[in-house]
């Protein structure tokens, strides 16, 4: 539903589920039309598939036709599986992540080059959008790209932590640390990581203290093995 909120205002959205029942409440939140998975006919359509990974088989049996355009945001699902289950002309995989609520998501996308500026377009109205030229490389960027927004809120999460446990309010703790985190964004969206740590840490001070700590810790490292543990579950 996150990207569904940010396309809603740039496109004709229609939704298809296994379920009508469940998604009753999306016909007036969206003011449009909904649709049962079984013998839908998705020909000369454009169809979003975001669906569970595992079902694919399935929702490709209950479809019937030839899309024109399959932009599929399952994790690891190869273009070759995709084809195999689900008709269409043209096959795009996306991996946003569900800041596409707010416009704000990292997007990568790869595929039939025909409709790369399609793609492009279709996916910049819910936030960043990167093109890769292979598919390792969509599954590489699904760590960050899709899952990082979860890494991150382990960060935040323990940053909150840290200044409760110092003796600052919880209430305050959440405060600072969202608003370190929304400066941050342009910060690091005009700064190598190495300058903006270099410009902050003076000698034998706060901030040298508190890396040393977590290089201790390795998190560094941590985040480089999680990153490679989430690829390998996209290559299962």
């Amino acid at each position: 539903m996150a990207m569904a909120e940010g396309l809603r205002d740039n496109y004709e959205l229609e939704f298809v589920a296994r379920d009508i029942k469940k998604i009753e409440q999306i016909k007036e939140q969206y003011n449009t039309d909904i649709y049962s998975l079984e013998n839908f006919d998705i020909t000369n359509k454009n169809i979003l598939l975001a669906v569970k990974p595992y079902a694919l088989e399935a929702v490709g049996k209950a479809l019937k036709g030839e899309a024109d355009n399959l932009y599929s945001v399952l994790a690891g699902s190869t273009l070759e599986q995709l084809g195999t289950h689900i008709k269409a002309k043209n096959i795009i995989r996306t991996m946003p992540n569900v800041s596409a609520k707010f416009g704000a998501s990292t997007t990568v996308i790869t595929g039939d080059h025909s409709i790369k500026e399609e793609a492009l377009k279709i996916f910049s109205k819910i936030g960043d959008t990167f093109w890769v030229d292979s598919e390792k490389e969509i599954d590489i960027a699904t760590a960050i790209a899709g899952s990082g927004p979860a890494l991150l809120t382990l960060v935040a999460e323990a940053m909150m932590d840290g200044l409760v446990k110092e003796g600052m309010k919880r209430t305050d703790a959440i405060g600072v640390t969202n608003s370190l985190f929304k400066g941050f964004a342009p910060l690091i969206a005009s700064n190598h990581p190495a300058l903006i740590k270099d410009s902050v840490m003076s000698p034998a001070g706060t901030t040298a203290a508190a890396y040393a700590t977590l290089e201790e810790g390795a998190v560094r490292s941590s985040f480089i093995k999680a990153v490679g543990e989430a690829f390998k579950v996209t290559q299962k």
